[in-house]
């Protein structure tokens, strides 16, 4: 045949590029390659030096290419898992768990969504911390939060001791819960809380005057705070019962709606008003002054028997300075302390009836918003619309007057404790009340049906 591919021979590749070597002219010579032996013959290994030579860098060999090169496969048949597999662990291997299949889903969403719950979590923590921080309070002094440091709380305690008598226990407990009560109070909105021992001591040398030493209080609370503008002064057994209402927001924004200057409208006393003689302005003639309620400097609540100062504001002006200087008046009180039987309290009436120049700045709120009172002072039915605690109207505060007088100071106080602990529950402790009172009814009627059956027996 006129065929010139090479035959293939016994021991040889039949490809003439691998066993023949080249000549010179670049052609294969099948014959020559076979006659000339294999040292001359093109091998694997320099074909693949020569393209590892065209490519530029030297090809990998998986041979001895040092120790690990020389003992990888002895090392990785010794380990645990084979490294040539690691891609394929945890394959199928909770193919059958539901549970573990549901865990990793939501932890692959939960880590699509990273940045935004990221964003969550510091939103909440930033809350915590602003609630439990000292950071709520300075807020709520400020005036972007309420302004709460122009409020002061004034409370009448007796830390050291009795006056007239010693104190027992339940006279410690009364005091301990009220002190507590408004430091919460006054620390939830940003108020100061001044607490005033109101024990024996003399001013002056002729004269011991308990209970009218709250005059001279209120002086030295506005020279110790000079920023704060209204001063709120409690009595001791007396007790805020709900603590979410702000002194802003329940009374000083809506004044003019909560608060009435024509004492005409309850007058237990029977005052005359307005005055009628010749020489006095007309603002003083006016039956509600000039009826701004920026000229209301002092704020007072009436109950059955006329001004009650269990719980009353003052506000810094020079009309309250010239009006405490009055009323502390030692001659005033040397005059007529055996008269007035309640003390301060009617030194005021009486300076309200006599001075024209307090009624124009003197204005009134209903009892209830301030300063209600129990069933036992003002008639045993408790039942005045204008004064006796509501507690489905949610009243702001209760005072305990009077119960030393034949009442029980300590139950009236726990009871209103008590009480208002349960109205500000947070909606977890609902919940939790909820479910125990669903099992006392069950426990309950069980008895009952149990109790029915042995009767019937029986």
């Amino acid at each position: 045949m006129a065929s010139r591919s090479p035959s293939p021979r016994p021991g040889g590749w039949s490809s003439p590029g691998l066993n023949s070597p080249y000549d010179a002219s670049g052609r294969a010579s099948p014959m020559r390659g076979y006659a000339n032996g294999a040292s001359q013959n093109v091998t694997w290994a320099s074909a693949q030096a020569r393209s590892a030579e065209v490519k530029g860098y030297t090809a990998f060999s998986p041979r001895n290419q040092g120790f690990f090169g020389r003992h990888f496969r002895k090392i990785s048949t010794q380990l645990p898992f084979s490294y040539a597999e690691k891609e394929k662990l945890g394959r199928g291997r909770y193919q059958g768990n539901k549970v573990m299949q549901t865990f990793k889903r939501i932890g692959r969403n939960f880590w699509r969504l990273r940045r935004s719950l990221g964003l969550v979590l510091l939103l909440i923590l930033s809350v915590i911390l602003f609630y439990v921080t000292p950071l709520h309070r300075v807020y709520r002094r400020s005036s972007l939060g309420g302004g709460g440091k122009k409020y002061v709380i004034i409370l009448a305690a007796n830390q050291g001791g009795g006056v007239m008598e010693w104190k027992g226990p339940r006279e410690w407990a009364i005091e301990r819960y009220s002190v507590k009560n408004k430091k919460n109070y006054a620390n939830k909105w940003g108020y100061d809380l001044e607490i005033v021992d109101m024990s024996t001591k003399k001013r002056y040398a002729h004269e011991w005057r308990e209970s009218w030493e709250k005059v001279d209080t209120i002086k030295n609370a506005m020279r110790k705070y000079p920023h704060a503008e209204w001063f709120w002064w409690l009595d001791t057994n007396t007790f805020i019962m709900e603590p979410s209402y702000s002194l802003q927001n329940h009374l000083f924004k809506r004044l003019q709606d909560v608060s009435y200057r024509d004492i005409r409208e309850y007058n237990p006393l029977n005052i005359s008003h307005p005055l009628t003689d010749e020489y006095l302005d007309a603002e003083i003639l006016s039956p509600v002054g000039d009826g701004k309620t920026n000229s209301i400097n002092m704020l007072v609540p009436q109950d059955c028997g006329g001004f009650n100062l269990g719980s009353f504001f003052v506000r810094r002006s020079v009309w309250t300075d010239r009006l405490l200087d009055i009323w502390w008046d030692p001659v005033a009180y040397e005059q007529k302390h055996m008269e007035w039987e309640h003390k301060e309290q009617d030194a005021l009436e009486y300076m309200y009836q006599n001075q024209p120049w307090i009624r124009s700045h003197v204005a009134f709120v209903q009892q209830r918003k301030v300063n209600a009172f129990p069933p036992g002072a003002c008639g045993d039915k408790g039942d005045d619309p204008n004064i006796h605690y509501h507690e489905k109207e949610r009243d702001f505060m209760v005072n305990m007057a009077g119960c030393e007088w034949g009442r029980d100071c300590w139950a009236e106080m726990y009871k209103y404790r008590q009480l208002s602990e349960r109205l500000n529950r947070n909606p977890w402790e609902r919940f939790k009340d909820l479910i125990s009172d669903s099992i006392k009814h069950r426990k309950e009627s069980k008895k009952k049906e149990e109790k029915g059956k042995k009767d019937k027996h029986s």
